[in-house]
C-alpha cells in the first residue's frame, strides 16, 4: 500500500558542523506506507547521494527499520545518512541510543551533544570482512581511474573491504595523485556493478592515524561522495587487518577537493571487531 500524501523530507549534512560542508542526506522520519518505487522516486528527485527512510518499530522503543536509496538504486547501508537520520531523530526525541535495522543488519547508533551544542552520532557497523582483489579487476579499476600501479602506495595494498557495503580500497602514493580525480564514469560503473561495490575508497596517508580520502560513486549516479561513513567503517576494518591493530582512533578528511570538507572519526576497539564511525550533523536550510 502506498501513502498518497507527500512525506516530509528533511535535509541534513553529515560529518560537519557547517551545512555547507560534509555530505548532505535526505531523511524521511516516517516512511510507513512508502513502497520501494516511491522511496526511489523521492531520492532521485532530491538528488543527494543517499536518502534514509525510517519506519518506527511498533514494539521496540527507539528502534527503526531503515532503507537507503541513492538516485539510482537502493543500497544496503549508508553511513552518512545514518548519522544524519540519527541526529534528526535525536533533535525530536532526545539524544541517546538508537537501533537501526538495515538491509545489512542491525546498526546501533548513539547520539550525544558534541562541541558547541552540535549533536554527534556514533554508529557501530555490522561485522566487517576484508578480501583480496583479483589482478584483472585491479587492472580494470586503475584503467578506469587513469592511475598507474607506480602511483599506488605499496604499504597499503588494494583490498575489498566490507562493513555494511563493499568498497575497493586503493591508496595513492601522493596527495597530488589523489587530488587529480577524473575517471571513466561508465567504465568504472560497469566494474563496480560486477563486483557489487558501493564506492571506491581512495586514500592518502598523512600519518599513522590520519588520512585524506575520496569516494567515486558512479553506481549511485553521483560522480563523487563528499563524506562516506560506510567506506570509513570498511577502511577501519581494512587497516585493522592489514596492520594488526587492536585498538585505534583514525581521522579521515574527506570533501576538501569538492569544496565540502568533512571529518569522519573511526574507532577500533580490542574487544569488538565491529567498527565505530562518528561525526556531527546539522540541518541544511531550505
Amino acid at each position: 500500500m502506498t501513502n498518497s500524501s507527500a512525506p516530509e523530507v528533511l535535509r541534513y549534512s553529515a560529518f560537519t558542523a557547517d551545512p555547507a560542508g560534509g555530505n548532505p542526506a535526505g531523511v524521511v522520519l516516517d516512511a510507513s506506507g512508502l513502497d520501494d518505487a516511491r522511496q526511489l522516486a523521492i531520492a532521485a528527485e532530491l538528488g543527494y547521494s543517499e536518502t534514509a527512510f525510517l519506519t518506527r518499530s511498533p514494539v521496540q522503543p527507539r528502534t527503526y527499520a531503515v532503507q537507503y536509496f541513492s538516485p539510482k538504486a537502493e543500497v544496503p547501508f549508508c553511513g552518512h545518512a545514518t548519522v544524519a537520520a540519527a541526529v534528526a531523530l535525536a533533535e525530536r526525541i532526545g539524544p541517546g541510543e538508537l537501533l537501526f535495522e538495515t538491509k545489512a543488519g542491525p546498526v546501533p547508533v548513539e547520539v550525544a551533544e558534541g562541541g558547541g551544542g552540535v549533536l554527534r552520532a556514533t554508529l557501530t557497523s555490522v561485522a566487517p570482512a576484508v578480501e583480496p582483489v583479483a589482478e584483472e579487476d585491479l587492472a580494470e579499476a586503475l584503467a578506469a581511474l587513469g592511475w598507474s600501479r607506480s602511483e599506488l602506495d605499496g604499504s597499503l595494498p588494494p583490498r575489498i573491504a566490507y562493513a555494511g557495503a563493499r568498497h575497493l580500497v586503493l591508496a595513492a602514493a601522493t596527495r597530488e595523485r589523489l587530488a587529480d580525480l577524473a575517471y571513466d564514469f561508465e567504465g568504472l560503473t560497469a566494474l563496480m556493478l560486477r563486483l557489487d561495490l558501493t564506492t571506491l575508497q581512495l586514500v592518502f596517508r598523512r600519518s599513522a592515524t590520519e588520512f585524506d580520502v575520496r569516494d567515486p560513486f558512479p553506481v549511485g549516479g553521483v560522480v563523487e561522495d563528499p563524506a562516506t561513513g560506510a567506506a570509513a567503517a570498511a577502511f577501519g576494518a581494512y587497516l585493522r587487518e592489514l596492520e594488526g591493530l587492536e585498538a585505534a582512533r583514525l581521522t579521515l578528511h574527506q570533501g576538501q577537493d569538492m569544496g565540502r570538507p568533512g571529518v569522519l572519526g573511526v574507532e577500533l576497539l580490542a574487544e569488538d571487531r565491529r567498527v565505530r564511525v562518528s561525526g556531527e550533523a546539522v540541518a541544511v536550510p531550505q
